[in-house]
């Protein structure tokens, strides 16, 4: 059969896609000749597309008849499981790191995120054995750390002595002295990631970092995921990393329906993501001049 396969975001975004990779390396194990759609041809036998954000829009020269997957899509779409556990096709999109899930779902209920409506509770997803293919990994986990499954693969990783990143962040509510220990023995890519979406994660970024500085978990730099909604909270958090010599990354809220953040926000995130203008301008300052 001939297969083409779809990015509704684009062939050239940072990640790739997860999913079309895996039904890549399905099907070509079936016999199956696999390509990227092209409109210009007709004579796909299936074509899949997939979607990660509700806000990116429709690709018109898609076949009516086509297989759609991803969060764009629908929550519930799922790859079926003999698809969801093979090797991806690194191949596709000419990788030089592998990506994996060794959890699913989050015991957390943010009001922000879908992941537990979309995967449900946390649980063990795979073995990070199934997907290794590079000296270095992106671990895609919502939340790692929450999983006896998870923190198992934490133990193999920093055995193996392969570099990782955990890409969605840790959570640092979790981060005690066992986890850190056990953190402290792994090789990081390039950063460790953490998140803090509101001022009630203050104190447990504090004493996370505290931990994995004294168990050397950290590489050259401590990173933090900020999650803007109102700008004074944002402002706070903000401040307060840099107190603590952690990078903050700024990410506008934008609501499930895509609708655009408000024009502030993205000038906020804007000048925290802009490290040279963030160390040297006050926001004050910026926002007045912007």
């Amino acid at each position: 059969m001939k297969i083409a396969l779809h990015d509704s975001e684009g062939k050239g975004h940072k990640y790739p896609n997860l999913a079309l990779m895996k039904l890549s390396a399905w099907h070509k194990a079936q016999g199956d000749t696999v390509a990227w759609f092209n409109p210009l041809f007709a004579d796909y036998d299936k074509v899949y597309s997939s979607k990660v954000f509700t806000w990116t829009p429709e690709d018109p020269y898609l076949p009516k008849d086509t297989i759609k997957g991803g969060t764009g899509y629908g929550i519930k779409i799922e790859l079926p499981e003999e698809v969801e556990h093979i090797c991806p096709d690194y191949s596709l999109y000419n990788c030089q790191k592998s990506y994996g899930f060794l959890t699913r779902g989050c015991p957390n209920k943010c009001q922000w995120c879908f992941v537990p409506e979309k995967e449900g509770d946390i649980r063990g997803h795979a073995d990070i054995e199934e997907f290794i293919r590079h000296k270095e990994v992106v671990l895609m986990d919502n939340n790692v750390l929450a999983d006896t499954h998870g923190l198992n693969q934490i133990v193999k990783i920093g055995k193996m002595g392969i570099k990782v990143d955990f890409n969605q962040g840790l959570d640092a509510r979790l981060i005690d002295n066992g986890i850190a220990k056990c953190l402290g023995k792994v090789k990081w890519i390039r950063h460790i990631r953490l998140a803090c979406d509101s001022v009630s994660q203050i104190e447990p970024i504090r004493k996370a970092v505290e931990l994995l500085r004294w168990h050397n978990a950290c590489p050259a730099e401590l990173f933090c995921y900020v999650l803007v909604k109102d700008i004074d909270d944002a402002l706070e958090r903000v401040r307060f990393l840099k107190g603590l010599y952690v990078i903050p990354f700024a990410q506008p809220y934008r609501d499930p329906e895509g609708n655009e953040p408000a024009q502030e926000l993205k000038d906020f995130a804007r000048w925290v993501n802009h490290r040279a203008i963030y160390k040297k301008i006050p926001w004050e300052d910026y926002r007045h001049a912007v």
